[in-house]
């Protein structure tokens, strides 16, 4: 059984950066693709970045795109999202999760991910 566990979150000005971590437990975290997910009071939750095994395999929400970086790990069993510029649309409770078809660069649907994190509220103030 997959784990994972978000921290980094916090309270931040508009402008500000922030690096969210997940760590992962469980299985072999290197045959997973992770994903970064955000849900704001009263939306449903929304793709944000992928990163497949491979380094070069990353994938953006537009919104986030040029502000927003994520990487993994694989020694760490640990995935990050770095994020610069924050807005205060930003702020949101955010996800990590995995999906066992790590081949895939694309894909950002929530039922895609087999496992995911607790969260981690991310809160941008103007």
């Amino acid at each position: 059984q997959v784990q994972l566990v978000e921290s980094g979150g916090g309270l931040v000005q508009t402008g500000d950066s922030l690096r969210l971590s997940c760590s992962f437990s469980g299985r072999i975290f290197s045959n997973y693709a992770m994903g970064w997910f955000r849900q704001a009071p009263g939306k449903e939750r929304e793709f944000v970045a992928r990163i497949s095994w491979s380094v070069g395999g990353t994938n953006y929400a537009d919104s986030v795109r040029g502000r927003f970086t994520i990487s993994r790990d694989n020694a760490k069993n640990t995935v990050y999202l770095q994020m610069n510029t924050l807005k205060p649309e930003d702020t949101a409770v955010y996800y990590c999760a995995a999906d066992r078809n790590f081949h895939f660069v694309a894909r950002t649907q929530t039922h895609e991910y087999d496992y995911w994190g607790q969260g981690t509220q991310v809160t941008v103030s103007s």
